[in-house]
């Protein structure tokens, strides 16, 4: 099968290889969509975390079952789904808490153990497994897994369904945060980005406003909008180098920020502002097993997510599409893989 593989930073080349086999306890897949998500860009350009290169890419995934282990019971060969990509180790404290995601012996795609979704073919184990909606697309489905990211984060929100909102970056993660929160019934959502197009796409999606960081103050005309005040809750989906600070210049007192930006380099944080207004700085790693269960009852309740889809590529343009990310080399949303 095909199958796209980062060779080298900024190189990526359609290989091919065996198709996965199903063992007892596994679904074979055929992929009809994959994701291009921003953990897909750093492996791209060799700077994840702990995937190393060569390395296949996706993690995000919508297909056909196409064969089903000797063991599967709960999906049959023709079943439309995707999957949490994901598995605990299941013996420690945070698998047993529910926490998978901070299971440190967690395995995922695009490891050794485990095969990238930027193929024709993936092999997951039955408990990743989640059916989709009949009149669900596969456009919408693949988004099952940032759409968990989001759940992760306002389940993380401590207004629950009430309150005021900022938003701090409006790529696919930060318009998610802000369909859900819409879908919640949160209405005074403010959003900030340096692309015309993201912030555009955000007023789309029910923001209340959207600012351009880069030419104006985001904390002031936030507050301005919002009476004077401050926001509840601020999620950070961006990763400029002073964007703690704008969250927190951004939150009243007693407020919250919530992480979702996974910032791997040290950036400047002014403490004091969190320190002298109480303000809480919480951190969002991927999801639980649970919120991508929400997410999945999400996109088959018919929560709109695809509008956010603005290419649709092959397989032999993964990397130009990784391109168009890295260089912002034109107006995009979401990228979907279409082996």
């Amino acid at each position: 099968m095909r199958t796209a593989v980062v060779t080298e930073p900024f190189k990526v080349e359609i290989e091919d290889r065996p198709v996965p086999k199903a063992g007892s306890h596994d679904v074979l897949i055929k992929v009809e969509r994959a994701g291009i998500c921003g953990s897909d860009l750093h492996l791209y350009k060799g700077t994840h975390a702990f995937r190393k290169l060569p390395c296949e890419l996706g993690h995000e995934v919508s297909g056909m079952v196409c064969e089903t282990g000797s063991n599967v019971a709960r999906v049959a060969i023709g079943d439309r789904v995707t999957v949490e990509p994901q598995v605990g180790c299941g013996d420690c404290e945070y698998c047993e808490s529910g926490n998978v995601n901070l299971c440190v012996g967690k395995t995922v795609p695009g490891t050794p153990a485990w095969g990238g979704t930027f193929a024709e073919y993936f092999r997951a184990p039955e408990q990743t497994i989640y059916k989709l909606a009949s009149d669900v697309s596969y456009d919408s489905g693949v988004l099952a897994e940032p759409l968990a990211v989001a759940v992760q984060a306002m389940n993380k929100r401590a207004n629950g369904e009430s309150g005021s909102m900022a938003i701090l970056g409006c790529g696919t993660i930060g318009l998610l945060v802000l369909a859900v929160a819409r879908h919640r019934g949160i209405e005074d959502i403010y959003c900030t980005d340096t692309a015309q197009f993201n912030r555009q796409m955000a007023i789309k999606l029910g923001a209340k406003a959207a600012f351009d960081p880069l030419s104006c103050d985001a904390a002031d005309m936030i507050k301005a909008a919002n009476s004077g005040h401050g926001v509840d809750t601020c999620v950070v989906t961006a990763s400029a180098r002073n964007i703690i600070d704008q969250a927190s210049s951004v939150t009243k007192k007693l407020g919250e920020v919530i992480l979702v930006s996974m910032i791997t380099e040290p950036i400047p944080v002014y403490t004091y502002g969190f320190v002298f207004n109480e303000r809480k700085l919480i951190g969002a790693m991927t999801y639980t097993t649970g919120a991508f269960a929400e997410a999945c009852e999400l996109i088959n309740g018919g929560l709109d997510v695809e509008s956010i889809v603005t290419h649709r590529i092959s397989l032999e343009e993964s990397g130009e599409g990784l391109e168009i990310l890295d260089k912002k080399k034109e107006d995009a949303g979401k990228i979907l893989i279409c082996p």
